[in-house]
Formats: C-alpha cells, sequence, structure tokens
C-alpha cells in the first residue's frame, strides 16, 4: 500500500491547520510508535513500520477542526476526502483511548460501530499515543490514572488499556528500551 510520506504527513498536517503543539505532539507518536513497530518485527512479528510511522503523524489530524471525543471520526473523514488508504483511515479513527466500543459509541455522540484497535499497526499507534503527553513521553501508569481520574476506575477503557500494555509488555518481554 502507498502512503503520504512523513514530509508529506506534516504538510497535511500543517494544510489542514493543525496547530504546532498538534504537530509536536504528532511527531513524538510517531517516533514512538516507529521504534515499537521495528521492535516487533525483531520480534518476528508482521507489521507495516510506514503505516506506523505516517499513521503516528496524522493520527490527530481531526485536531485541526475538533479537541473533542470526536476527532478520531473527524479525522478519518479528513483522511478519506483526501483519498488516504482504508488502513490509515481505520488507524486514525481507532487511535482513541485504547478504543472505544461499539455501545460507548452510541452513548457518546459517534458514529455507532467499534472503535476499538484491530491490526497490530492500529494497537501501536493507539499504545505510543497514550505514551506521550503534548510532546513528552509519560509511563504507562501516569496515563493509567489519568483516566482512571477523568473515568473512574472501573471504566472499561481502563482495562482495554491494561491489556494493551500487557499484550506489548508479554510480547517484547522488556518494552523499556524502546518506552525510553
Amino acid at each position: 500500500m502507498i502512503y503520504p510520506s512523513a514530509e508529506d504527513a506534516i504538510v497535511i498536517l500543517r494544510k489542514t491547520r493543525c496547530s504546532e503543539r498538534v504537530i509536536d505532539h504528532c511527531v513524538a507518536v510517531s517516533k514512538l510508535a516507529k521504534k515499537l513497530a521495528e521492535s516487533c518485527k525483531r520480534k518476528g512479528l508482521e507489521v507495516d513500520v510506514n503505516l506506523v510511522e505516517v499513521g503516528g503523524l496524522l493520527h490527530d489530524l481531526g485536531r485541526a477542526k475538533t479537541h473533542g471525543i470526536k476527532h478520531s471520526v473527524v479525522g478519518g473523514k479528513m483522511a478519506a476526502e483526501l483519498g488516504l488508504p482504508r488502513e490509515m483511515i481505520s488507524l486514525i479513527e481507532r487511535h482513541m483511548g485504547a478504543g472505544i466500543s461499539k455501545d460507548e459509541s452510541k452513548v457518546l455522540g459517534l458514529p455507532e460501530k467499534s472503535y476499538i484497535p484491530e491490526t497490530l499497526e492500529e494497537r501501536i499507534v493507539s499504545y505510543a499515543d497514550k505514551l506521550i503527553e503534548g510532546n513528552r513521553q509519560v509511563d504507562i501508569e501516569e496515563t493509567i490514572s489519568k483516566f482512571s481520574r477523568e473515568l473512574g476506575p472501573s471504566h472499561p477503557m481502563i482495562e482495554r488499556l491494561r491489556k494493551l500494555h500487557s499484550f506489548f509488555k508479554e510480547t517484547l518481554e522488556d518494552p523499556q528500551p524502546w518506552v525510553k
């Protein structure tokens, strides 16, 4: 599949009027996601590193128009209008939190479908996004604490986030080399 280059992705973010703060965040997420993808590849997993890198850059494309919960859906629509491949659109739509279930999407006023990351590439970008606050890398426990305060400790998103972390911790045995 042909994706925009990393440079073209930055141009897209600027042309759509994403703020420099959002662009800095996207660059940080992309760098960490690419490291994670490369670690997965070294472990023998099949992963499209280019999709992860460019998807990390474009995951918050929708923040050009909104910073609310709907930014992932808006970003997916913007990506479709730009003619980006379906894999990129899905990655953008499914990066929120550790995913949003079909039932949760209805409650949140999103188009009713599952936004839970399915592919390895979607999971990588979603996870990397949870490890970057602004353009600063954070520990997963900091993110879990933040989500617990905002959503409540028993919200299903918390368990999905823990499972996402466990997946990478078990798959990569020691995720710390790529985390820092």
